[in-house]
Parts: structure tokens; C-alpha cells; sequence
């Protein structure tokens, strides 16, 4: 099964990621740790990354979906994958999609972490870290929206979009996604059943 996770900065996604993978062995893709995995190895492609990072510029959609494609590869990731913090645009996401569907696979679930702004930001004051200012805050939240309500849109059309309510404890958020996850996997085997 594949599922995408969405959420804006301090919605808990690479927290949720954890569990999901710790509690249901499901592989757990970012494209940070990912990054950073290639980097680290000083292969070509890691070369490229470490160039771009360094300048402080973000990795192009194609290296990035070179670095997706890899890991589609891998035999970790065969059996399904949370995705967390990919795909962050549109062109990102059909690219996804075209990558799954030439493996036989596809996105069946999209759960998007929703949190209230003020919530958001006091997450991330109480975080301490000296570049989380409210200003540089609720600067990256509204980028987040900006950037992330066309793909949130083009899985709603596709009636794969799953809202989670994120202002609970991270043990009721983990129960309503496993229950979101739950929900989908019995829909698809009712639809294979009939």
C-alpha cells in the first residue's frame, strides 16, 4: 500500500511516519533522509545534491524524482511506502503517479495533517530553535499553502484526499490514520472481491 502523508511544518508528519513504520513495518520514504543517504555514499548523483544543498538553492524536480525513481527500485519500498514531504507539487505528484502505475502499483490514500495555524506556531516556538522567529514561522506556513493546495486538490479530484485532525495526542492522531488506512485498504478489497 502506498500512502502519502501531508502536513504543514509541525504537524507532527515525520512523527507519524516513525509509527507507521515501527507499528505496521510500513517503509518510510523522505526525501531529506534520502538526500542526505546519497550525499553521504559520494556517489554522482550525491555529488549533484551536496552542489545544489550547499548553495542553498532546493533540489530540482528532476533530481528529485531521480532520487524517487531509485527508491522505487529498492526492494524496501516494493511492498508500499509512506511517503513524507513528497510530492510537493503538481509535477511532482503525476510524476508519481506515472512511476507507480509502470511498476502495477499506485497512491491508494493521501492523509493530510490538519492543525490549526496558532497551534502550528506555538509547536514550533516551544521547539527553541533560534531560526523558528514567528515571522520566519508563518512565512513557511503560508508557503506550504500556497505550494501544497494544488496536490492536495489533484488527490481530492482523484477521491484519495483523507483529512486527519492533528490537534489531539500524537497516540489519537497515529489511531485516526491507521483507521484512515484501514478504511482504504477495505474498500479496495471489497472492489477486488466483487
Amino acid at each position: 500500500m502506498n500512502v502519502v502523508l501531508f502536513g504543514p511544518p509541525g504537524a507532527g508528519k515525520g512523527t507519524q511516519a516513525a509509527l507507521l513504520r515501527e507499528r505496521l513495518g510500513m517503509a518510510h520514504f523522505s526525501t531529506g533522509e534520502e538526500f542526505r543517504r546519497h550525499i553521504a555514499s559520494g556517489s554522482e548523483l550525491g555529488n549533484r545534491i551536496r552542489a545544489i544543498v550547499e548553495s542553498g538553492d532546493l533540489v530540482p524536480d528532476e533530481i528529485v524524482l531521480e532520487v524517487v525513481e531509485r527508491a522505487l527500485d529498492d526492494p524496501a519500498f516494493a511492498s508500499g511506502v509512506v511517503f513524507d514531504g513528497f510530492p510537493r507539487t503538481l509535477e511532482q505528484a503525476r510524476a508519481l503517479d506515472r512511476m507507480l502505475a509502470e511498476r502495477g502499483q499506485k497512491i491508494e490514500s493521501v492523509l493530510t495533517i490538519e492543525v490549526p495555524e496558532e497551534e502550528l506556531v506555538r509547536r514550533m516556538l516551544q521547539r527553541g530553535r533560534s531560526d523558528d522567529t514567528e515571522q520566519v514561522i508563518r512565512e513557511r506556513l503560508r508557503v506550504y499553502e500556497e505550494r501544497t493546495a494544488p496536490v492536495l486538490d489533484y488527490y481530492a479530484r482523484q477521491g484519495k484526499l483523507q483529512r486527519i485532525a492533528g490537534d489531539m495526542a500524537v497516540e489519537d492522531v497515529h489511531r485516526a490514520i491507521v483507521e484512515a488506512i484501514k478504511s482504504v485498504t477495505v474498500d479496495a478489497n471489497m472492489s477486488n472481491n466483487r
